[in-house]
């Protein structure tokens, strides 16, 4: 019996035994298919793509990353209304999947390099989620705020931590850019055909997007992103002639999709992007940045009551013009949209004085906030059903679901993440990188200023892009250190 055994085992470890053995497999699984379809059950098709799928999140997880970065723009949200829980699908059970590779190399061998994990972004990005836990505890709504929690981990997991080993290649920054953006173009030919057979008004643009972006602030938080990465795109002369036509391309359809979007809070992110462009370029030291800001904030606080008073008087509702448009931004006396953000915002601040510490719980606030509205503060599209947006804030949301700390680092992050941007543009000697360092440090600029009227960081389409980019700056501060630069365009074996 040991003998035949032996003799078995020989022949299934030869060519000829893995051959026969596939051979066998092959037609147990035709056979099997062909009855499950018989039978008009058709999952078992799915075996095949589901096992490439397998082999790449264990041999090659970096085409993962790739793929999802691909799949983003084009992911639909799935809503169970009973739960209230949504999915976007294909992205976020793809995250899930690079979420569990993850634990699985902490178990197994924790090889990440150890200057990622003393980074200063990575610090503040692991306190933030250890006070997401601690609040999720404490929570008014523990289920709401773990799922929260969950959510979080598998945004910042595959495109933070492993984006890191990701962008050692310069490389494969510019293909997470362009995976981005091809599938976002189509979008763009989506939204701006949908939004010609409404003849291009600008009620309809709020919507025309749907189902690959909720409304009109989410995709253009995206378009003016990777504006500034595609501007330096176009005038670096060191990239091919090819890639610098089709980045003019790709910059003139982002441009025209960010006007007919109608966002008014991304054309401000934009322009006040390009005024901190403006400022590094004339080599104006941060600390003069810094207390210009805090001076700004003393004026307001202190002539708060005449600033207010002057914002009144402006009538101008959003309008067919350009020009108009532009002028209804500064309207908080008749514009429903700019008096609903000041409710959801006043309403957030009650909430924070409630539980100053500890906040109501990550994600809570959509369920939360309606008791606390006040009303001779609510507008036409006020509502107590939690089902149109949260605080519409990356900063005061915070606030009211974590208490003080919970903003505070947000701040700090916000911050830090500028900081290191500066550093890695001042320090590197690499003409590419130098570029890639500003325009991806302009890019979560204008996410970070359009983050004080809107918050998109618990969805995938702004996720991805914002801790890609988070991880490109640390990559490249970490990686061009100690020489004159170490990013290279070498095979990532971290990933």
């Amino acid at each position: 019996m040991r003998y035949k055994l032996q003799e078995l085992k020989g022949f299934l470890t030869s060519t000829k035994g893995m051959y026969a053995v596939l051979y066998v497999l092959s037609a147990l699984f035709v056979g099997l298919n062909c009855l499950l379809i018989y039978n008009e059950i058709y999952w078992l098709l799915l075996l095949p793509l589901l096992m490439i799928i397998v082999y790449f999140y264990f041999f090659h997880l970096d085409k993962i990353l790739l793929l999802i970065t691909l799949a983003t723009p084009l992911a639909i949200n799935i809503t169970q209304r009973e739960f209230r829980v949504g999915v976007s699908i294909p992205t976020e059970p793809l995250m899930f999947g690079v979420l569990l590779i993850f634990i699985l190399k902490l178990i197994l061998n924790n090889d990440f390099d150890r200057k990622i994990w003393t980074h200063p972004i990575t610090i503040i990005i692991i306190l933030q989620l250890i006070w997401i836990l601690i609040t999720s505890l404490t929570s008014v709504r523990p289920m709401v705020s773990f799922k929260f929690l969950l959510a979080r981990l598998w945004f910042v997991i595959p495109f933070y931590f492993f984006g890191i080993h990701l962008f050692k290649r310069t490389l494969n920054i510019r293909r997470f850019m362009w995976c981005y953006v091809i599938p976002l173009v189509g979008v763009i030919f989506f939204t701006t055909y949908n939004h010609y057979l409404w003849n291009f008004e600008q009620q309809p643009g709020h919507f025309v997007m749907e189902p690959f972006y909720n409304d009109h602030t989410a995709y253009g938080a995206v378009l003016s992103m990777f504006i500034p990465v595609f501007f330096g795109f176009v005038i670096y002369r060191k990239y091919s002639k090819i890639t610098r036509f089709f980045g003019f391309i790709v910059l003139l359809i982002l441009l025209t999709a960010l006007v007919l979007s109608f966002c008014r809070a991304a054309w401000i992110s934009l322009a006040m992007a390009i005024g901190v462009l403006a400022l590094v370029l004339l080599k104006i030291k941060f600390r003069w940045i810094a207390l210009l800001a805090i001076s700004a904030g003393v004026i307001f606080y202190m002539f708060q009551f005449e600033i207010l008073t002057t914002l009144e008087r402006n009538k101008q509702s959003k309008a067919a013009t350009l020009t108009e448009h532009v002028r209804s931004i500064s309207n908080i006396s008749t514009d429903n949209s700019n008096l609903e953000r000041i409710n959801r915002w006043m309403t957030a601040f009650r909430m924070y004085r409630e539980h100053p510490y500890f906040g109501f719980g990550p994600g809570t606030y959509q369920f939360e906030y309606a008791p606390y509205q006040l009303s001779d503060e609510k507008t036409l599209i006020s509502t107590n059903a939690g089902d149109k947006g949260n605080a519409h804030s990356e900063y005061i949301g915070p606030l009211a679901e974590q208490g003080l700390p919970g903003m505070l680092i947000v701040l700090t992050l916000v911050v830090t993440m500028v900081i290191t941007g500066l550093r890695v543009y001042k320090r590197t000697r690499d003409p590419e990188l130098k570029l890639l360092s500003m325009t991806t440090m302009l890019g979560l600029i204008t996410y970070f200023i359009h983050g004080l009227m809107n918050n998109f960081l618990d969805t995938d389409k702004a996720s991805v892009p914002v801790w890609g980019f988070m991880a490109i700056l640390v990559a490249m501060d970490i990686y061009s250190r100690n020489s004159t630069d170490e990013v290279t365009d070498k095979p990532v074996t971290g990933c």
